[in-house]
């Protein structure tokens, strides 16, 4: 086991305000579903996309690559949305490969997916 594969294994996630709620009849922060999280994706210099993802991404080895990058980056104390420092065509190919793969071994689709 390389170095890389240990401190991914020791990467916690901590995520103190799950549900947010709003007064006055204002809408919950933008209907996230059940079992998925809302992420920001963008390097420097290219807008940040918001994306909303299946709390079982992180899990996966591609997607704890890029928590380990935003760790690098911003550290463990991110106030708010988890921001990943990579280009957003990069990360939907990223997506797009976890997706391919859980279908190889789900046959039932989350439906979480929206920008």
């Amino acid at each position: 086991m390389g170095s890389g594969e240990k401190s991914l294994r020791s990467f916690h996630l901590h995520l103190p305000h799950l549900h947010h709620h709003h007064h006055h009849g204002k809408k919950q922060t933008r209907d996230v579903p059940k079992g998925c999280l809302a992420i920001k994706v963008g390097s420097q210099g290219e807008e940040q996309q918001r994306f909303v993802v299946p709390v079982v991404y992180f899990n996966h080895p591609l997607f704890m690559q890029l928590l380990k990058e935003a760790e690098e980056e911003y550290g463990f104390d991110q106030k708010g949305t988890i921001t990943i420092p990579c280009h957003v065509e990069e990360f939907r190919n990223i997506r797009g490969l976890i997706d391919r793969e859980n279908s190889l071994h789900h046959h039932h689709h989350v439906g979480c997916f929206r920008v």
